[in-house]
């Protein structure tokens, strides 16, 4: 027990970053929300839908939300709710709808760097963070473009029979947001902070924590919330309890608000501290190595074992429905093997989101689809066939897998600098 729990310990450890990564991303929602960045970028959003290209803005609506918040839940529970609402008024296909919404929603859960998923996928394959998303752009990018073309196309063949739309809905969501918060250009600089972390390579704690910074200080300079309710928010989240002067607030605009918070994170925070006990423990007995020897002995080659760490991921994936779990036993499995084929392990991160968190809403008995369906009032096997960045995203992964292109295999990574060690214990074995 001693050893095991001398293990359990050192992944722990190694996790540690991850679980501060979890409680800031919490944290920074909490804080945009409160500073009325979040609010207000979700207010222009709804503006620019228009029934003519309806399918296509159900797609990139989404994507722009999540993006920039790192939830894919959260998208389609707010900003879904309003597209599925306009497209079913205006007599638009909802099947098509709700999987152009599902795919936008988790275009941003897994390029986001604020995506718990995200995160937990560059920790398990121990790759930097933003290496991972730069990763993921050879297989989502192109995958992301081919939806946006076959949703144009698809709004052109089955256009929406009216265009005569009842917008209650949406002018109630508008009038409650702009109600409840003041907008200006300068409630960008949160967004534009995080933007510029990600792409000089900052460390991503301090980037969320600064920009929850300037957050709470604009919060402070251009809404009206008391100091205490700004405070608050970062490790309750927000509540419209604390919009006093605004009465009757639509259900719509109670649902997008209240969200964030340190403790918001708590249930993945406490799913990863399992999920490193349990990989401790099969570390210390050599399980996975072991099942991946037997199962996978085939794997001689570079593209098999890409292939092979995107079959085991799905797999996977579709029978914890739990990613994060997923990204830890796969990772842990497949490491050693990418190590002695020499493949960049940010291959291996990309391909666990690929097969892993890309395809968890097209199953109908995962938490997450049944999130989806119950959310949209949409069955997922009505949907699911027009999810079109999750069907092209896959087919795109296994095309990079089999010809190598977007597979650094050229690089030399510092964070594989244990694999000539590796291979050298493989040969001596």
């Amino acid at each position: 027990w001693d050893e095991i729990q001398e293990s359990m310990v050192k992944k722990l450890n190694q996790g540690l970053p991850a679980m501060m990564i979890l409680f800031s991303i919490g944290v920074v929602v909490g804080a945009w929300i409160v500073c009325g960045t979040i609010p207000m970028l979700i207010y222009h959003g709804i503006k620019i839908i228009n029934p003519s290209y309806i399918y296509l803005v159900a797609f990139i609506v989404p994507i722009v939300f999540s993006t920039l918040t790192g939830t894919s839940w959260g998208s389609v529970g707010t900003i879904g709710i309003v597209i599925i609402g306009i497209a079913e008024v205006i007599g638009a296909d909802l099947s098509i709808v709700a999987g152009a919404i599902v795919g936008g929603a988790y275009f941003g859960d897994k390029m986001s760097p604020l995506s718990d998923t995200t995160n937990i996928a560059a920790l398990a394959a121990d790759v930097d963070l933003y290496d991972h998303i730069r990763s993921m752009m050879n297989t989502t990018i192109p995958a992301a473009i081919m939806a946006c073309i076959a949703y144009g196309v698809i709004g052109i063949v089955y256009a929406p029979s009216t265009a005569d739309v009842d917008l209650n809905m949406v002018s109630e969501t508008l009038n409650g947001l702009n109600s409840a918060f003041n907008f200006n250009i300068l409630l960008l600089i949160p967004t534009l902070i995080v933007l510029y972390g990600s792409l000089t390579r900052k460390p991503t704690v301090p980037t969320l924590i600064a920009s929850s910074i300037v957050s709470i200080i604009m919060a402070a300079i251009f809404q009206k919330f008391t100091l205490g309710d700004i405070i608050s928010v970062l490790h309750g989240g927000f509540n419209v309890s604390m919009i006093t002067w605004v009465s009757n607030m639509p259900e719509n605009v109670i649902r997008i608000l209240n969200r964030g918070g340190l403790y918001s994170m708590a249930s993945p925070v406490i799913v990863t501290f399992i999920v490193f006990i349990y990989i401790g423990t099969l570390d210390r007995i050599n399980a996975l190595p072991m099942i991946v020897n037997h199962v996978f002995g085939f794997v001689k080659t570079r593209s098999v074992a890409i292939l092979a760490a995107l079959g085991a991921t799905g797999i996977t994936n579709a029978m914890t429905s739990n990613q994060f779990a997923t990204s830890f036993i796969v990772a842990e499995a497949f490491k050693p093997k990418f190590n002695q084929l020499k493949i960049p392990r940010k291959v291996l991160s990309r391909s666990l989101e690929d097969t892993g968190t890309m395809i968890e809403s097209m199953l109908p008995w995962t938490t997450t689809g049944l999130f989806m369906s119950a959310t949209l009032g949409v069955p997922v096997m009505d949907y699911n066939r027009w999810q079109l960045l999750t069907l092209f995203n896959v087919v795109v992964a296994v095309v990079l897998a089999i010809t190598g292109k977007g597979c650094f295999y050229n690089e030399v990574k510092e964070n594989d600098d244990d694999a000539d060690e590796v291979e050298k214990t493989l040969v001596e074995g």
